[in-house]
C-alpha cells in the first residue's frame, strides 16, 4: 500500500506539471487543446537529441543518476518547446482565432496538431522505447515496505519548487496578473491596454516549458516513448477538469488525484484496467460536479 501510495505522487507530481499547461490555455485561450500532451512527448526527446549531440550522464550528481549534462538538456528541450508551441499558434491557432473560428473548429486543429507533432518524433527517433540513462539507481528504505529512489524524491521536489515559482509569478508579476485578467474578462483587459497577443505568447511559453519538464521528468523516471502524450491525454484532461478549469493549485491537486487514483487502482484491479482509471474521473466529474473543484477561484483567472 504506502508503495503504491509513493507510485501515485510520483505520476501524480509528472500528471501536475503537464496540466497546468493544459488548465491555463483552457482558462486563458478557452479551447481543449490536445495536442499539449505531444508538448510533454516533444519536450522529453529534444532532450534526449541534445544528450545524444554533447554527450549523455557524465558526472552524475550522487545519489542522482544524472548530472549537468542532462540538466543543460532539459534546458534547451524546454526551450525547443516553447518554439514549437509558439510556432503552431502563429500558423495555426492565431489565424484561426482572428477569423472568429468557433471552439470545435480549435480543437480539430489540435488533433491535427498533435498527430503531426507525434509522427515527427517516430519518424525522427523511432518508435522502441528508450532511456536517458541504463544506469542502475539503488532505492532508498524509508518505511518498512517502502523504497524511493533519489530521482523519485527529486522530482517530487521539482515540482514542488515549479508550482510555487508559478503561483508566485501569476499573483505578484505584472504578466501574471495580466495573464489572470485576460481569463477573467478579455474584453476589459484591451480597453486597459494590455496586449492579448504577449499575453497568450506567454500563456503558451509556460505551459509548454512545464510539459517539457514534464517529459524529462517521466523520461527519466520510466522510460521515453513516441507514445507518452497519447498515454498522458485522459489523466491530464481529468487533471485540469478535476481541479477546475484555469485553476493552477487545482491542476496540481486534481495530478495527485489522478496519479493515485491510478496506482492504488491496480491493489483491486488487474492493470490491464489502470488506463480506464482517469476516463472515469473525467465522467465522474463531468456528471457530478463538471465545473471542477475548485470553481471560481482560478489562479488563472476568476469566477467562471
Amino acid at each position: 500500500m504506502l508503495q503504491a501510495l509513493a507510485d501515485g505522487f510520483l505520476s501524480g507530481a509528472i500528471i501536475a506539471l503537464g496540466a497546468i499547461g493544459l488548465t491555463l490555455t483552457m482558462g486563458i485561450l478557452r479551447f481543449a487543446n490536445f495536442a499539449h500532451a505531444e508538448l510533454i512527448t516533444w519536450g522529453a526527446y529534444m532532450a534526449l537529441a541534445v544528450l545524444a549531440l554533447t554527450g549523455t550522464f557524465a558526472g552524475p550528481w550522487s545519489p542522482l543518476s544524472f548530472g549537468l549534462p542532462l540538466v543543460a538538456a532539459a534546458a534547451a528541450g524546454a526551450a525547443a518547446t516553447v518554439v514549437l508551441a509558439l510556432a503552431v499558434d502563429r500558423l495555426v491557432y492565431r489565424p484561426l482565432r482572428s477569423r472568429a473560428a468557433g471552439h470545435m473548429t480549435l480543437v480539430f486543429a489540435s488533433f491535427g496538431v498533435s498527430l503531426v507533432v507525434r509522427m515527427l518524433v517516430l519518424i525522427a527517433f523511432g518508435g522502441a522505447a528508450t532511456y536517458y540513462s541504463h544506469s542502475l539507481q539503488i532505492a532508498v528504505r524509508v518505511a518498512p515496505g517502502l523504497r524511493i529512489l533519489p530521482d523519485q524524491m527529486f522530482v517530487l521536489g521539482l515540482t514542488l519548487v515549479l508550482v510555487l515559482g508559478l503561483h508566485l509569478f501569476l499573483s505578484r508579476s505584472r504578466m501574471g496578473l495580466a495573464m489572470r485578467a485576460l481569463a477573467e474578462d478579455p474584453e476589459l483587459t484591451a480597453i486597459h491596454g494590455i496586449d492579448p497577443a504577449r499575453v497568450v505568447g506567454w500563456t503558451w511559453a509556460i505551459g509548454a516549458a512545464l510539459a517539457a519538464v514534464a517529459g524529462v521528468l517521466y523520461g527519466l523516471t520510466i522510460q521515453l516513448r513516441p507514445e507518452i502524450g497519447f498515454h498522458l491525454i485522459l489523466p491530464l484532461f481529468a487533471a485540469a477538469i478535476l481541479g477546475g478549469v484555469g485553476n493552477v493549485w487545482g491542476a496540481v491537486v486534481g495530478g495527485f488525484v489522478v496519479g493515485l487514483a491510478e496506482s492504488l487502482s491496480v491493489l483491486f484491479i488487474p492493470p490491464g484496467y489502470k488506463p480506464a482509471v482517469p476516463f472515469l474521473i473525467l465522467i465522474a466529474v463531468l456528471a457530478l460536479r463538471p465545473t471542477g473543484l475548485f470553481a471560481g477561484t482560478s489562479s488563472a483567472g476568476g469566477h467562471r
